[in-house]
């Protein structure tokens, strides 16, 4: 159970620096000309990367703290 828990931490803190680098990727793109007058943008490279781990990991955050609560 103790495993578990450690497990769910360690989950919580990757995803945590996943949103966190998202976060600064969003406003870099601003200061090179990117924005402005783009209403649609397509997530590419490094910034479709991060967003697939986002998703991931909160699922799989969610699924352990799942488990954490059924037993």
């Amino acid at each position: 159970m103790e495993i578990i828990r450690i497990f769910q931490i360690i989950i919580a803190i990757i995803l945590i620096g996943v949103i966190l680098m998202q976060n600064r990727g969003g406003g870099l793109s601003n200061v090179f000309g990117g924005g402005g007058g783009n209403v649609y943008m397509t997530k590419r490279g490094l910034e479709k990367k991060l967003f697939t781990a986002t998703i991931v990991l909160a699922a799989m955050f969610l699924s352990v703290s799942l488990l954490i609560v059924i037993l």
